[in-house]
């Protein structure tokens, strides 16, 4: 089954490097006043791939870093956060600072974190990290827009022609409908026939439909209804943007981009369980050779030459466990036979 925050985070993905822009005028209209948009922009995938191993905190389908210019000539790097239906973290903002100072870190550029948050949860706004001891402070702080508090300024969302327009009251509607999904259709074709009446141009209704479409999906029954109601609305308007044909490819893309998506979370999951089995393998070489150089001291102390002549076969086994037990057998063992015996069988 898939989960429901990478349900929305891969539309999420494909409309903010679509309108990025817009993305920007829309949640951070001062910062993107600053930004010199004639030299453009560039999305630096690789880099934050780079990142996020390197600091070993998993992968976030909804990151992006962007490279852009400001005003004043000078090169800035923005990393945008999008948490589109999380459970709510302790170590949210502690997270935000480590990738932020990681791109800085590695790439010496200035970096700009800033935060969208879909959850529901009006209250919980984590937009600022810090400590201080013996007169060392740290303290981190950054934007944070949090798409609930649109549903108390719905009449802007009504009127506003910025493609996230849409996108926040799809966003909204999918999840206050998620339990009734009749009521759900209603509003996917108002939102839809909302994109015709505001004269988007057919490239926006095909890229912005799609997001409604994958956000606010329907049971089959439902989906056919509201497909043969937006038909109706089509040629009552006669402007046929969305052909059967595209829809097959819009279905087709989204089965595909849903079929890379179980890849990558199946790969990010294998690679998890490498590194943790590297650790767990890395930890016990370590406790075993410190159990092997305090047998080595504890033989010499109690037996002399005779207990480091075991040396060679105790240092032969691989089970810490069995290491732990022969340090202890050592407390109460008479002989070098006597000792001999606790691992014995499996030396043998």
């Amino acid at each position: 089954m898939t989960n429901p925050q990478t349900e929305f985070d891969s539309p999420w993905k494909d409309i903010l490097q679509q309108y990025f822009e817009d993305f920007m005028l829309f949640f951070f209209p001062q910062a993107h006043g600053e930004i010199d948009w004639n030299r453009g922009f560039e999305f630096l995938d690789k880099e934050l791939k780079q990142v996020v191993r390197d600091a070993e905190l998993g992968r976030r389908l909804v990151d992006k870093l962007v490279k852009i210019y400001l005003t004043s000539g000078e090169e800035a790097w923005v990393l945008l956060h999008i948490e589109v239906q999380s459970q709510e973290e302790s170590n949210f903002a502690a997270r935000m600072f480590t990738y932020n100072y990681r791109i800085y870190d590695c790439y010496k550029r200035t970096v700009a974190s800033l935060a969208i948050l879909g959850d529901e949860r009006a209250n919980w706004l984590p937009n600022q990290f810090g400590y201080q001891l013996f007169g060392c402070r740290v303290d981190f702080q950054f934007p944070v827009v949090k798409l609930v508090d649109y549903n108390q300024r719905w009449s802007e969302l009504e009127a506003s022609r910025n493609p996230f327009a849409t996108v926040v009251m799809a966003h909204l509607k999918a999840i206050e409908t998620r339990d009734n999904r009749s009521e759900r259709k209603q509003w996917k074709l108002a939102l839809v026939r909302r994109l015709y009446e505001q004269g988007f141009e057919r490239e926006d209704v095909l890229n912005l439909f799609q997001f409604i479409d994958w956000m606010m999906s329907l049971p089959l029954e439902l989906e056919r209804e509201f497909w043969q109601e937006f038909s109706n609305f089509e040629e009552s308007r006669r402007m046929r943007y969305i052909t059967s044909v595209e829809r097959i490819g819009i279905q087709k893309g989204i089965e595909q981009t849903q079929n890379q998506m179980r890849q990558e979370i199946e790969q990010v999951r294998q690679e998890s369980q490498n590194q943790m089995r590297q650790v767990l393998l890395e930890s016990q070489n370590q406790m075993r050779q410190v159990l092997l150089e305090n047998l080595e001291l504890s033989l010499e102390l109690k037996f002399g030459t005779l207990g480091l002549n075991l040396l060679p076969e105790i240092s032969q086994i691989e089970d810490v466990e069995q290491l732990r037990a022969i340090l202890a057998g050592l407390k109460t063992a008479q002989t070098v036979e006597e000792l001999r015996q606790i691992y014995q069988p499996t030396a043998n």
